[in-house]
């Protein structure tokens, strides 16, 4: 082992760096419920949600269900595209983590997509406590 230096440069970490991969992938014509009962047993806080061809559309957090779900308008018939609206912001495999967290920050986001260049999606970039 070789002690590190003060003045060592900090190494570039991309978001296929920090991303976690093993978040769920649904697809937008699943109703709460079952988006619910999928997150209890993965035991996760968000899904990557994707169109019937396989694109990334967004990702739908607990609390936006909880949300939904506790609202005056809900029926057991709400699909996760009815949720989700506009596709939602993503980011690439190759930004850089500093631009990324920043974005996250302003927008005030727990979690972003992280599709490929199809829009595919890879994994989830999560924001540290």
């Amino acid at each position: 082992m070789q002690p590190r230096s003060a003045n060592a440069t900090p190494v570039h970490r991309t978001a296929t760096d920090a991303m976690d991969t093993g978040a769920p992938q649904v697809c937008d014509d699943m109703t709460i419920e079952v988006a619910l009962s999928v997150m209890t047993s993965a035991r996760t806080g968000h899904l990557l949600v994707c169109d019937n061809d396989g694109l990334c559309t967004g990702l739908v957090t607990q609390a936006q269900i909880a949300a939904v779900r506790d609202s005056s308008a809900y029926t057991d018939r709400v699909q996760l595209r009815d949720i989700l609206g506009d596709r939602q912001p993503f980011t690439s495999p190759v930004t850089s983590m500093a631009p990324a967290e920043h974005a996250m920050r302003c927008r005030r986001l727990d979690a972003l997509p992280v599709v490929d260049e199809r829009g595919s999606a890879l994994g989830v970039l999560a924001l540290a406590g």
